[in-house]
Order: structure tokens, then C-alpha cells, then sequence
């Protein structure tokens, strides 16, 4: 038989097969390496939980990204209800201006208690600008984290509107955790190192390749591989590692090495979930509590404050009662703000922690 032609390809399970013409003649090569030492079967555990692995980590950014959101929104509504408090603090002190104005034309109060109304206003004022400020760059920031460009951002309910979850349960089951990406890609990364030690140790061993022949003289296409002309050649050959220099070892090596550093990386994991709803837990009823106490604190300023400018308008008291009692309550109004902002902080940062809630 003449030297014949070649055209090489790959055939549906990955190993290479060889096919010839000459004339009327056919023939094709194809050979597979067994698995008897599960080396391949390993790799394909390991690449499938590498594959596993990268999902979760996307799963981790989609959630970091709503609770940043989250985060970046109340703060936002926060320092709405603050612009609004300082507002009508404002106007409120204006109104004491005029008033004070009034009794000073009169001859019912002094030029101090002139002063001391509007210095009163100023520091309302000041706060102004500072509060726009901060509400703008908040709404840029949201405008990003929603791949939008820097704007105005519609508004929703106040923080304080805000629907609050049902009772916490106080036993909440650890199965829970299981459903944070960060642990689910902890567990995939220690399952492909567990797959990479197999891989080594499967090294060590002989791999064992079988090549087959078959083909036909005939030179009718119908009748490839089929009648008397037909033929089939096996044969088997036996790879065995000698000597490597100790890079077998070393890789074996180095794969019982990772896998320890990620079997102590998965179980940091979980310590570092364990803790985050502990904390968020303890932070959610501590600012609850501290927001109902700012609450009473706020209208008990506010009824100081009505009764002070009551007592000052009749001529029973000074100024200096309107001026103490109504920047006490601007204060503690400021400060509910906040410990609304932080109660909401601590229901989001509650939720990423546990996976996405505790149904």
C-alpha cells in the first residue's frame, strides 16, 4: 500500500482520531486513556467546583451591591428628615425672632434677648448648606451604585415610614448561614482543593492508553467498515514516571498544603458569619431601644419648648429658657434622625448577614 494522505481531528469524547484515503481504501485511528486512577474524574470534580465557586462569588457581589443600595438610600432619607427638621427649626425661630422683635419695641425685652433670637437663627441657618451638600453627594453615589449618571434620585417613605420586620426569633437556626455566598464559595473552594489532591496522587501512577485501527479496502462508501474487507487493530501502551525530579512529590505536596489552608479559610468563614449576625442582632435591638428613649426625648424638648415661649411671651421668665430649651430639643430631634438611620442600617446589615433574612 502507498504512503497515504492524512487528515486529523478530534472525535465526541476528546480523543484523538486519525482518518486516511487512498483510492478505495479507508482507514481511522482513534485512542483513550483509561481512568483508573481517577485522574480525570478528579479534575472534572475540581473544575466543576471552581466553576461552582466563581457563581457564589458573583452571588457575593449582587448581595454587597443591595446592601450597599440599601445602606447608601437610608443614609440619604436620613439626611432628608434632618434638612427638614433644620426647617422648621427655621421657621420656628424666626417666628421667635419677630416675637422678641415685638416685646423689645415695647419695652418688654432687651436687646440681649434680640440677639440671642437671632444668633439662635443663624446656627439653624448655618446648617443649611452643609446638609444640601451631603444630600447631593449622597445621591451621586446612589446614582453609580445603580449604574446611573450622577442625579437626583426619586424618593420613597421617610426612614422613620420604613416597614420594620416581624419579631426576630431569638433562636435563629444556623442552617440560615448556609445560604450566604461567602460560605457557599468557601465550601467550593475546599471541595476543588480536595478535588486537586486526588489529581496529584493520581500521578504517581502508571496511565494507561489504548489505541485502536480499523478501516477497508472497499472502495464502496456504503460498504466502510462492513464485509470481508474490513479490519480492526487494537493495541495498549503503559506510561510510567521514572524520575521527575521530585515535582510529583512536591505537587502532591502542595496539594495537601492548600487544601489545609482552605479547610482553615472555610472555617474562618463561618466564625466571621457566626459573628456578623451576632453583632447585627445585638446592634438591631440596642439602636430599637435607643430610638423609642431619642422618640420621648422629643416631645418632652418639645413641650419644654412650648411652655418656655408660653412663660417668656407672659413675661414670667427670660430669654434664656427659650434659647436653652429650643436647642435642646433641635438636638435630640437631630439625634432621632440618626438613630432612625442606624436602626435601619443595623435591619439591612441583619439581612445580608443571614443570607437574605431569617424565613
Amino acid at each position: 500500500m502507498q504512503i497515504p494522505s492524512a487528515l486529523a481531528g478530534k472525535n465526541s469524547n476528546g480523543s484523538t482520531a486519525n482518518s486516511f484515503f487512498n483510492g478505495g481504501g479507508l482507514s481511522a485511528s482513534a485512542a483513550w486513556n483509561l481512568d483508573f486512577w481517577g485522574l480525570y474524574r478528579r479534575q472534572t470534580e475540581a473544575a466543576r467546583a471552581e466553576l461552582l465557586a466563581t457563581e457564589w462569588a458573583q452571588r457575593a457581589t449582587r448581595s454587597a451591591l443591595v446592601g450597599g443600595v440599601a445602606l447608601a438610600y437610608f443614609e440619604m432619607r436620613s439626611l432628608d428628615a434632618q434638612l427638614e427638621i433644620t426647617q422648621s427649626t427655621i421657621k420656628a425661630r424666626k417666628e421667635s425672632l419677630q416675637l422678641t422683635l415685638a416685646l423689645e419695641q415695647h419695652g418688654a425685652a432687651s436687646l440681649a434677648d434680640v440677639r440671642q433670637a437671632e444668633e439662635l437663627l443663624h446656627v439653624a441657618q448655618a446648617n443649611l448648606p452643609e446638609l444640601r451638600r451631603q444630600i447631593a453627594v449622597q445621591e451621586n453615589t446612589l446614582s453609580v451604585l445603580l449604574g446611573h449618571n450622577p442625579g437626583t434620585i426619586e424618593r420613597g417613605m421617610p426612614v422613620e415610614k420604613q416597614p420594620h420586620p416581624e419579631q426576630i426569633p431569638v433562636g435563629i437556626p444556623s442552617q440560615l448561614l448556609e445560604r450566604r455566598p461567602d460560605i457557599q464559595l468557601a465550601e467550593a473552594t475546599l471541595i476543588a482543593a480536595n478535588a486537586r489532591i486526588g489529581v496529584a496522587k493520581a500521578q504517581f501512577f502508571p496511565q494507561i492508553s489504548l489505541t485502536s485501527l480499523g478501516g477497508s479496502a472497499s472502495s464502496q462508501l456504503e460498504s466502510v467498515f462492513a464485509g470481508a474487507n474490513a479490519y480492526w487493530f487494537a493495541a495498549a501502551s503503559l506510561t510510567q514516571p521514572i524520575f521527575d525530579g521530585g515535582r510529583i512529590r512536591n505537587n502532591y505536596r502542595l496539594s495537601v498544603a492548600q487544601q489545609q489552608e482552605m479547610i482553615l479559610a472555610y472555617r474562618n468563614t463561618i466564625l466571621n458569619a457566626l459573628k456578623d449576625v451576632s453583632n447585627s442582632l445585638v446592634t438591631y435591638q440596642e439602636t430599637s431601644a435607643r430610638r423609642v428613649e431619642l422618640a420621648a426625648q422629643v416631645d418632652s424638648a418639645a413641650d419644654a419648648v412650648r411652655l418656655a415661649r408660653l412663660r417668656y411671651s407672659g413675661g414670667n421668665t427670660s430669654y434664656l429658657e427659650v434659647l436653652t430649651t429650643d436647642t435642646d430639643l433641635y438636638s435630640a430631634q437631630l439625634l432621632l434622625a440618626q438613630a432612625q438611620q442606624q436602626e435601619a442600617f443595623s435591619i439591612v446589615q441583619l439581612y445580608v448577614a443571614l443570607g437574605g433574612g431569617w424565613r
